[in-house]
């Protein structure tokens, strides 16, 4: 994988009319990667084909909300999350991101389908917020401690509120 470039404080709004579209493989390795992802990412396709979705992981971003991501999908079940993704120029861009399973003829899982859209201020500055929370929480965790640590505040939080994940999710 390339190096990862150093984060700006410089923010790339993704359009309301635009959709990132990518594909990925069982591992997340990406196969598929439309023009908007590569306008907004800064990649051209042959640096992000075969690389790891995790090639625009923002830093700011908890590894508990991957966590929960990924342990969502591998059941087969969508999921729905706000991430902070990383540019190849260092700048920053936000997404409401949908993940689905990409299925064979017999229900195997063959990847990952993922259509990404620009979320509303308001959840982004929440979400934000929570994400400081939650890194904040991983810091104080041994490593492999800590996607779980952040994931049981992101719990606690939505129990606390009397919702599921998704229609917390959903609701912001």
């Amino acid at each position: 994988m390339p190096s990862r470039p150093i984060p700006t404080q410089r923010e790339v709004i993704l359009p309301a009319d635009s959709f990132i579209v990518s594909k990925t493989d069982p591992r997340g390795r990406i196969t598929y990667a439309n023009r908007v992802f590569m306008s907004i990412s800064g990649y051209l396709e042959p640096e992000l084909l075969g690389e790891p979705q995790s090639i625009v992981r923002h830093p700011d971003m908890p590894r508990g909300v991957f966590k929960l991501l990924w342990d969502t999908i591998r059941t087969g079940d969508e999921c729905f999350a706000y991430v902070k993704n990383l540019c190849k120029s260092g700048d920053y861009y936000w997404v409401l991101a949908n993940v689905t399973a990409d299925r064979d003829a017999n229900g195997g899982i063959t990847g990952y389908y993922s259509v990404r859209r620009k979320p509303s201020a308001e959840a982004v500055k929440f979400v934000a917020g929570l994400y400081r929370d939650m890194c904040a929480i991983e810091a104080g965790s041994t490593a492999n401690q800590a996607p779980a640590a952040s994931l049981e505040h992101l719990n606690r939080l939505i129990a606390d509120r009397g919702m599921t994940y998704e229609t917390f999710i959903l609701s912001l």
